[in-house]
């Protein structure tokens, strides 16, 4: 069993750590060990925030008043900690008695005394050195989970890992996923009554089938596992669920995988001892290529509830049959009590891409509502009384190239919205962008998965197909607070960028959330008034929390360049001049009257490429490079090698200039240890055509290729 607190060389980069020791074992805080489901379903008691959406309800809401609309002006730094500069910083950390729990990376866990930031120990999974080819498409998970003095993490190669809150030692350690696929664990993990469960992404890079599963939360033993679409029926249904779910595919879609990953959204119910989970979109997109006659393809795009004991089927909600646009419902399931024509109503709600609100009866799964939140033009509505979409003509794109909105990136992405019972609204951080689909010169009967190009079996191009123009001049973001009652919007604010923040409601009448520009603010929740702000120093896109220590409230945030689709891809952020190398990866935390002090940070600016005639880009070379980039590169290093800060920007590489450096780096793995995975797989020709469309893109962007859907 490893120590938690090795040095790697992550670790080394933090100053207080100078030793394998560990300095928790003489806190005088509790830490995790006070987590239990009680804990956890405690509405009222705001002290600790002990899961990813503090309580089962996941309404990312603190019920403390003593930062309010009346005392914010008083928020100071507490203190701040700066991390490795490889680490994702668009995580969650979590609180419990004293203690701060926080990954960031490549699932490296911290443990910080939540009063002073002290180190109390740090461990490493070594994820990139065992990850081999799940290292490739993203950089880290999101969040974590505290469960009776353990915190558990997933790790991108597919481990569930146990750690002892107070040490950081590995008590166990669980495969939970296929080695031999890309598919890879991107999210939180959820514990309810001693099981854990967790799910996974991969279905944009190759034929995955969705899942979740559940072990046992002390021993990480296998308990159940529900599959979200079914399998080769020649090989039998797991259970009637999958049965029930075949009869409504076609043609041979298991040798596509279907998609229908469970690679975000889950809620426990501990009234009904219910799992909701909030499954994926199709894989590939192209619903001719797997499911070719037709047919709702269960259970793609649904929120699914589950028996909590036995993942056994209850019901589903299905928000997209035959999903094709990209419309996963893997957005967080937030749970309430709303008044709804007069009368109280248990309810699920979501905001998921594809631009509606959705509120669910939670203990039948009958659709109440449903409303537009942003611009929306593959659907007029929802039928109520089937609970089904009213799509609009000829909006399969099989005919022609369309422009639909909203894009791949859909109004709302993974980034959590929150949910005030006081105020009695939702806040979404929203998204205004469009894309073009179309299936030109795909035959479905011929297609196969292209193990060097996204796994969506469509014929387009980030710009759009040659009759098809995407207006990315008009691409924003924005705030807004929504009614799920009276389903309308209440206000809504502009924000920059495309992508910012997660949100935080509290009591105190506040919503917090950060943004790409480099502010973390708090805005009057009835009004949407910006009462407060403070600059970062860089980008602030992690999900707040709040807690009290000592009769203090505090308020915590991981902050740091953009990582992680759609955040850190999209060209248009990169404007904000966060640079992977010289802005610093932190965690705040914020008190009335605080005394702490930001470390200085270099000042934003755009990469600017390098200049050099040392390679003169081949345009043919380059645009079958761009190809190889879109697959193997973009997710990190940006679209048309525009980078936003998750990784190096390579137009500024003089590394690219020499085979032999870029040969070490992407075949051989020189920067493994770095978070850069190896590609032995490269052969020279396709290695030079990187090079060339790298050197091509530093004279001019000019972007080819699809964009990956958040994951």
């Amino acid at each position: 069993m490893r120590r938690a607190a090795q040095v790697s060389l992550y670790a080394a980069s933090i100053a207080m750590v100078v030793s394998t020791s560990f300095a928790g074992a003489q806190t005088v805080w509790p830490g995790a060990s006070v987590v239990d489901q009680k804990l956890v379903a405690n509405e009222g008691d705001g002290t600790d925030w002990p899961s990813y959406g503090r309580t089962y309800s996941e309404n990312h809401f603190s019920p403390l008043t003593q930062v309010n609309e009346q005392t914010v002006g008083r928020l100071k730094l507490a203190w701040s900690q700066e991390l490795s500069p490889m680490q994702r910083s668009d995580t969650q950390p979590l609180e419990a008695g004293g203690v701060i729990y926080a990954t960031a990376g490549l699932s490296i866990v911290h443990a910080f005394e939540a009063t002073t930031g002290k180190l109390l120990w740090t461990h490493d999974p070594n994820v990139a050195e065992v990850a081999g080819t799940k290292l490739r498409p993203s950089w880290g998970v999101r969040g974590l989970a505290l469960w009776k003095g353990t915190v558990i993490v997933g790790t991108q190669d597919g481990r569930l890992i146990a750690l002892n809150a107070k040490t950081g030692e590995q008590i166990w350690s669980t495969q939970t996923l296929d080695r031999d696929n890309e598919a890879t664990i991107t999210g939180a993990p959820r514990v309810f009554g001693d099981r854990v469960v967790i799910g996974y992404a991969g279905a944009e890079r190759a034929n995955i089938r969705g899942a979740v599963a559940a072990f046992d939360a002390a021993t990480g033993k296998f308990l159940w596992r529900f599959y979200t679409v079914p399998g080769d029926p020649a090989k039998g249904f797991e259970d009637p669920a999958m049965e029930m779910a075949a009869k409504t595919w076609s043609g041979e879609w298991w040798k596509h995988g279907g998609g229908g990953t469970v690679w975000n959204g889950m809620t426990y119910d501990p009234e009904l001892d219910r799992l909701y989970i909030g499954t994926g979109n199709g894989g590939p997109w192209n619903w001719k290529i797997r499911n070719p006659k037709g047919g709702d393809a269960l259970f793609l795009a649904s929120i699914v509830a589950l028996d909590a004991k036995t993942g056994a089927y209850v019901w589903h909600h299905q928000q997209n049959p035959n999903e094709a646009w990209d419309y996963n419902s893997t957005m967080d399931i937030a749970m309430a009590t709303i008044d709804i024509d007069g009368r109280p109503r248990k309810v699920l709600m979501q905001a998921p891409k594809s631009g509606f609100y959705f509120v669910l009866d939670r203990e039948t799964g009958k659709l109440i509502s449903a409303e537009k939140i942003g611009k929306v033009t593959w659907a007029t509505g929802y039928d109520l009384n089937t609970g089904r979409p009213i799509e609009a003509p000829d909006i399969r794109y099989q005919n022609k190239p369309l422009l639909i909105w909203p894009g791949t990136f859909g109004v709302h992405n993974w980034q959590p919205m929150s949910y005030s019972p006081v105020a009695k609204l939702a806040f979404i951080p929203s998204i205004h962008q469009a894309d073009a689909y179309a299936a030109e010169g795909i035959d479905p009967t011929t297609w196969k998965a292209d193990p060097n190009n996204w796994n969506t079996g469509l014929g387009w191009s980030v710009v759009g197909s040659s009759s098809v123009h995407v207006p990315e001049e008009e691409f924003h973001s924005y705030l807004q607070a929504w009614d799920p009652g009276l389903q309308k919007r209440a206000w809504r604010v502009e924000t920059p960028g495309i992508v910012n923040g997660g949100t935080m409601a509290t009591a105190g009448g506040l919503v917090f959330q950060g943004h790409i520009d480099g502010t973390f603010n708090a805005f009057a929740a009835a009004t949407g008034k910006k009462l407060w702000s403070f600059p970062a120093g860089v980008s602030v896109l992690g999900a707040p929390i709040s807690f009290s220590v000592g009769g203090k409230q505090y308020i915590t945030v991981m902050a740091g360049p953009p990582s992680g689709s759609p955040a850190a891809i999209l060209p248009q952020q990169s404007q904000f001049g966060w640079r992977y190398r010289d802005h610093p990866r932190r965690l705040l935390t914020f008190v009335l009257d605080g005394t702490g002090k930001l470390p200085a940070t270099a000042a934003p600016g755009p990469e600017k490429p390098l200049v050099s005639d040392e390679l003169i880009p081949d345009p043919k070379l380059a645009k079958t490079g761009a190809t190889s980039f879109n697959k193997n590169c973009m997710t990190c290093h940006g679209v048309g090698a525009v980078a936003s800060g998750a990784a190096p920007d390579l137009r500024a590489s003089p590394l690219v200039l020499s085979r032999e450096s870029f040969a070490m780096i992407v075949r051989t793995g020189a920067l493994k240890s770095a978070g850069m995975p190896d590609f032995p797989e490269i052969g020279d020709a396709e290695l030079d055509a990187l090079r060339h469309y790298v050197r091509q893109q530093a004279r001019g962007p000019s972007r080819i290729g699809p964009k990956p859907s958040g994951m």
